[in-house]
């Protein structure tokens, strides 16, 4: 890795242009602190996979190479249940595409397809949401939010 010269993603967008939209995490207040840094993770990468969001490699000045990272700010925020349950709703009545969950589930699962499965065994309406993640432009992400405070 080290002393290697940077691959640009397949996509770069332009560094320098002004970012349109919006990246925010909304975490259940009540949640322990390991369990907000973890959903949190996975949440953001659910959105770290969309086109356009990620920018160039990181590299030190000894030539290291670092993985590169979102281009944009993520706003957290936090919420108790019907908050996020509201959060949500917005998104969905908005066709909001990128928006990631999870579910109070997900934390004793073992694997990806179980926590796929955990998702597909309860109708939307029934999700125990603890966390959401959206992207969308600017004014759709602000509806979506309207009324939540950002984390302490």
């Amino acid at each position: 890795m080290s002393g290697e010269a940077a691959r640009e993603p397949i996509d770069t967008p332009n560094m320098e242009e002004p970012v349109d939209t919006k990246v925010a995490v909304v975490l259940l207040e009540d949640l322990l602190v390991w369990q907000k840094a973890n959903a949190a993770a996975f949440l953001v990468s659910g959105i770290a996979g969309g086109a356009r969001l990620v920018g160039e490699a990181y590299v030190d000045a000894s030539g290291n190479r670092y993985l590169p990272m979102l281009r944009q700010p993520i706003l957290i925020y936090t919420a108790d249940s019907s908050g996020i349950r509201r959060a949500y709703e917005r998104a969905m009545a908005r066709e909001v595409e990128q928006l990631s969950i999870f579910t109070r589930e997900l934390f004793s699962t073992p694997h990806d397809a179980a926590n796929r499965a955990a998702v597909a065994a309860v109708p939307a309406v029934e999700l125990d949401l603890v966390g959401i993640a959206l992207r969308a432009d600017r004014k759709t992400v602000d509806k979506v939010l309207d009324k939540l405070r950002p984390h302490p």
